[in-house]
């Protein structure tokens, strides 16, 4: 790539300053391999290449005969419908793996089987099991605990038709019904996914239609696992409160064990950062001012919401950070994490730690994760980074001074605190009347990961700083949230800089009433991928507080650069629950004019959410801002109505 090119491929300027010094030591990195994909396959982009079988691939050309169906006969409308839900089904099984493995060591610590972990959060363990309708009273920690992992648990492999604990106590009762009266009401979350991939298997389901309901089905599993890992990691090493902190490759420090967390489960990286506090006279004995640890990926948003680790980058650009040459450790635990980081290393001091058995690279370093022993793990990954350190290379090394200030932390909980300081009565009317007094339009939720099929962050970042001007108030996750972290979006500058009056207002009351020691940011970092479980609250917060049902509260999600099957899951989830979902690649749909106008369409009819595809920043603000008007304006003619009936009815 050509420096003019980097222009294009990145809006971050210590990305940039990386890929130049990648092109001088010949490294290709994802970008390039990204141009070198071009140009992309016509029948994947559009989802009508079939390889569920060995007879295949199979391509459909709708006018050639013979060609415009697959072998077995399956049409363009069933392909591109298989290929979509089985991307849910990949999704629903990293998430709710996740949630599976923070259960189980919930469990094991009230077993006392986990030594090195422990219940941190005994009221938010407390308030879990009341909603779920585990007892509580007179009962020791411990023991509830055991009640809560084990009802996890259940969600995973129930035999029976009863629904899944986390979706039936969470959701509005309208949503409960329509999951029901549609059938995509889980109760396994495995046994979903398993009838999913069952259904999709050659010559059985052909219907596009009852395809696209089990792969709903599947979502809201997906939902079920993200709900019961943020409350039980929540549970496990507490739930996060406002935290000040910092982002980007500036965060590196050359007279530091620089250490790198990265992936998406917190089980080992938060033993990794507690365990560092007692380690730094390790460090500096070998001639460093101490242990630095930064974080990459959702596994840095977790650290940084509960422990305000700084964050080095998001997923496009994790290579970049070995870049730097001042990276002595990277460890990963699962998901979005390049393989290529181990071809890179070689050309660095870098050492890749592997923790997880699903989850290796040929010539990385192991350390198997054991709960048992997570302590001792956690310290023989420090100690090998501190090894790491005394071989680096000064003539390898390039400062970058890109950071900026980092304001982050806002579980449900705080979120509430912060309107209760304005209603401690009733807290989240505080959003609800800013939003029926025309202060604020609405909420939008931004999630998702990096797609080079764009420019690395542009869209996360123009798209937020539009909805900002409109008054929109905005809370993210993921690689979303790191974007916005990166550029300095995480900041009460950055509402003085966006903000339009409306926000700015309503941001400044509530900072003034709660009397905080950090002005509240542009947008609120509300955690991980797995986290998109506390916007779920807050929309059925929103919708319980207004007295309608989901698909009528003024409230939108975006995925600005979705790229995982994860996204593909989180965003069906949000279309059950009747919220417009705007992305900002074309999704591999349009083959199948059926599935596309299902999705982007006829899915309002039956749920109220529907997809957006629109990759210009510009047009995809304009679609979420109408969507957004459209349901605010709905909203205050039936608020009236219902207001001018109660009147008459009094007389």
């Amino acid at each position: 790539m050509s420096e003019m090119e980097f222009e294009k491929a990145t809006v971050d300027p210590a990305a940039r300053a990386m890929m130049v010094k990648a092109k001088k030591i010949g490294y290709l990195t994802t970008f390039d391999r990204a141009k070198a994909q071009e140009p992309r396959c016509n029948f994947g982009n559009t989802g009508i290449c079939c390889r569920i079988c060995m007879q295949g691939p199979c391509r459909i050309i709708p006018k050639k005969p013979g060609a415009n169906k697959g072998i077995c006969g399956a049409q363009d409308y069933t392909i591109v419908a298989r290929n979509t839900v089985r991307m849910i089904a990949g999704g629903a099984a990293a998430h709710s793996d996740h949630g599976r493995h923070i259960a189980t060591t919930v469990l094991h610590v009230a077993e006392g089987k986990a030594k090195d972990y422990k219940i941190t959060d005994s009221a938010k363990l407390l308030k879990v099991a009341e909603r779920i309708g585990v007892a509580t009273a007179g009962r020791q920690i411990n023991e509830i605990a055991h009640d809560v992992a084990t009802a996890a648990l259940n969600d995973f492999g129930r035999l029976d038709d009863a629904p899944c604990t986390w979706i039936e106590t969470t959701v509005t009762e309208g949503r409960k019904r329509k999951f029901k009266d549609t059938t995509i009401m889980p109760s396994s979350i495995n046994g979903s996914i398993a009838e999913l991939l069952h259904q999709t298997h050659i010559g059985v389901d052909s219907d596009p239609i009852n395809i696209i309901f089990g792969g709903l089905k599947v979502s809201l599993g997906d939902l079920d696992g993200e709900y019961l890992a943020t409350d039980l990691s929540d549970v496990l090493f507490g739930t996060p409160q406002p935290t000040v902190s910092e982002a980007n490759l500036g965060v590196l420090d050359p007279e530091m064990v620089n250490i790198c967390l990265h992936g998406h489960n917190p089980l080992l990286s938060q033993m990794v950062v507690d365990v560092a506090r007692e380690m730094q006279d390790e460090a500096k004995a070998a001639g460093a001012k101490g242990l630095k640890l930064s974080g990459i990926c959702c596994t840095g948003n977790e650290v940084l919401m509960r422990s305000g680790i700084s964050i080095a980058t998001n997923f496009a650009t994790q290579e970049l950070a070995i870049m730097t040459g001042l990276v002595d450790a990277v460890v990963v635990d699962v998901q979005c994490i390049m393989p290529s980081l181990r071809s890179l290393a070689e050309c660095f001091h870098t050492k890749i730690i592997t923790t997880m058995p699903i989850s290796k690279i040929p010539g990385s370093y192991h350390f198997e994760f054991d709960e048992e022993h997570a302590a001792a793990s956690a310290k023989a990954i420090i100690r090998l980074a501190i090894e790491s350190y005394k071989q680096r290379d000064p003539n390898k090394i390039s400062l970058s001074d890109q950071k900026n200030k980092v304001v982050a932390g806002f579980s449900m909980e705080a979120l509430l605190d912060l309107f209760a300081a304005v209603n401690p009565e009733n807290p989240i009317s505080v959003l609800t009347d800013a939003i029926k007094a025309g202060e604020i339009k609405g909420v939008a939720v931004f999630a998702g990961c990096n797609n080079l099929k764009g420019t690395h962050n542009e869209n996360h970042l123009e798209i937020a700083k539009r909805m900002a001007a409109a008054d929109v108030f905005m809370v993210g996750t993921g690689c979303a949230s790191q974007a916005y972290a990166m550029a300095g979006l995480l900041t009460g500058e950055a509402v003085e800089a966006y903000a339009g009056p409306g926000l700015k207002a309503f941001l400044k009351r509530i900072g003034v009433k709660a009397d905080l020691k950090a002005e509240l940011p542009l947008i609120f970092h509300m955690g991980s991928c797995v986290d998109n479980s506390r916007t779920i609250s807050l929309l059925t917060l929103m919708a319980n507080e207004l007295g309608v049902d989901t698909p009528e509260v003024p409230f939108v999600a975006s995925a600005p650069e979705p790229m995982s099957e994860k996204a593909v899951a989180i965003g069906s989830w949000f279309v059950s629950m009747g919220v417009p979902v705007h992305i900002g690649v074309i999704a591999p749909t349009t083959g199948s004019e059926l599935v596309h106008g299902v999705v982007t369409r006829i899915a309002e009819d039956v749920f109220g959410g529907y997809f957006i595809m629109e990759p210009d920043y510009r047009k995809g603000t304009d679609k979420l801002l109408a969507a957004l008007d459209d349901r605010a304006w709905k909203l205050r003619i039936r608020s009236e109505a219902r207001a001018k009936y109660a009147a008459s009815e009094a007389k």
